[in-house]
């Protein structure tokens, strides 16, 4: 089975929580902290293989999480990090953020990595807040969270050459006659329902890679048919060989096919209509082939390159290939020869600087709720089983502003505060020095 588009998630390892400990040897008086750091959590990176052609291996198993980083130990000895998850993907695997459509990753050659899904740092041990004032803390943090996120696996493939046309106009047949693969064939039309790759020899050596993609119809840009299933798989295409019915078996016109064809491909993306472009005149076995063939030549003009072939007689196959072959090197030459072109603007994140203020509060119901992500991850690495901990945090709150704040929101003593899954009491004796 062909599976092209999935949903998956994916979590970095926790980090590792730092520890409190201190030096107990003999003849060592008072040895102060020896707490260590937590490992940092291991991260969850795609890598791709170029031996595999599909997402299939996401169907069974969608949930991918990294391991966490080890505990901080004594004698200030840190935990080791958690190991990479390693997670294989096809070539031509383009990664998005499912909640935002963020571009994360395009993956294309054979071994690039990316990072998905980072791992959480590693909490300190009580061995790195030892001050003067106090030589011997009982504080460490909690390690911290791993990223996690719900992520689309977009597989566009890597082709040299993409077949495109209308349904039944014998783009599978071509495929099957000139490399090895197998392609189902039917006299009905999306016989083709996945694409279909094939590895073509040209007689003087060259060789190139061939995709049969399923047939386009009128409003493909807008998903009719198997539209958007096909349209990107034709955005990883160098050339395009357009196949056109030119006997007109089923009553259509091959210049009316040839203009729709290209213009859903202008619809879809505009770059796509400049693609280099061969058309292959197919069937022209069939009576009224020739008539037709001049009359389409004439239409579209000299520019456009017309080969006639029959697919199924094997006529003009070897012009065609040479043909494509020496497209493919003119794009190579030309590709080497232009200057380094920039992103295209849809898939770059932009940066603006944004004045957020660093919390906000609310009141719902007898809670005060406290948000935002500094307060948040405050939280998250405090470890609230040591008395010292629980001062460095309410002291590290007051710095903040946010006792300040809640008290002109309107909070008095006694009150319950909340923050992620934690609630406190408003106090003045609690963090006093």
């Amino acid at each position: 089975m062909f599976v092209d588009k999935v949903k998956v998630y994916v979590k970095g390892g926790d980090g590792g929580n730092g520890m409190v400990a201190f030096r107990r040897e003999k003849y060592v008086p008072m040895g102060g902290p020896a707490g260590g750091d937590g490992g940092r959590g291991g991260n969850v990176v795609f890598v791709v293989n170029e031996g595999l052609r599909t997402l299939m291996d996401f169907r069974y198993q969608r949930h991918f999480k990294a391991p966490r980083g080890e505990n901080g130990k004594p004698k200030s000895m840190h935990g080791a990090a958690g190991e990479d998850l390693v997670v294989k993907v096809p070539p031509g695997t383009v990664v998005r953020d499912a909640d935002t459509g963020e571009l994360i990753a395009d993956l294309v050659e054979h071994g690039q990595r990316a990072i998905i899904a980072k791992g959480g740092r590693g909490g300190r041990g009580n061995c790195r807040f030892a001050t003067p004032v106090n030589p011997a803390p009982e504080i460490a943090e909690n390690g911290e969270p791993g990223q996690e996120r719900w992520v689309e696996l977009e597989l566009k493939l890597l082709a040299d050459v993409g077949l495109i046309g209308y349904p039944s106009v014998g783009k599978s047949t071509l495929l099957s006659v000139v490399s090895a693969a197998r392609p189902k064939i039917g006299a009905y039309h999306f016989t083709t329902l996945t694409p279909n790759l094939g590895v073509v020899q040209v007689e003087d050596g060259r060789s190139f890679v061939m995709a049969d993609l399923p047939g386009l119809i009128e409003g493909a840009h807008q998903g009719v048919g198997l539209g958007h299933q096909f349209l990107r798989h034709v955005e990883r295409t160098r050339v395009l060989v357009h196949v056109v019915d030119m006997a007109g078996s089923e009553g259509r016109d091959p210049f009316d096919d040839w203009v729709k064809i290209n213009e859903e491909l202008r619809l879809y993306r505009e770059d796509l209509a400049n693609r280099p472009q061969i058309v292959a005149a197919n069937k022209m076995d069939l009576p009224d082939a020739m008539e037709q063939l001049a009359m389409f030549r004439e239409q579209v003009g000299p520019e456009v390159q017309v080969i006639p072939i029959s697919a199924a007689t094997r006529q003009g196959i070897r012009e065609l290939l040479f043909a494509v072959a020496d497209l493919l090197d003119k794009v190579d030459q030309e590709e080497k020869e232009a200057p380094l072109q920039p992103e295209r603007s849809t898939d770059r994140k932009i940066y603006r600087s944004e004045e957020k203020p660093p919390f906000t509060i609310r009141r719902e119901n007898e809670y005060w709720i406290v948000e935002g992500e500094r307060v948040e991850k405050l939280v998250q690495l405090t470890n609230f089983n040591y008395y010292d901990s629980v001062l460095r945090f309410a002291r590290t709150l007051r710095k903040m502003g946010v006792e300040d704040a809640l008290r002109a929101a309107g909070a008095k003593e006694g009150d319950s505060v909340a923050i992620l899954d934690r609630v406190f009491e408003l106090t003045d004796d609690l963090g006093d020095e």
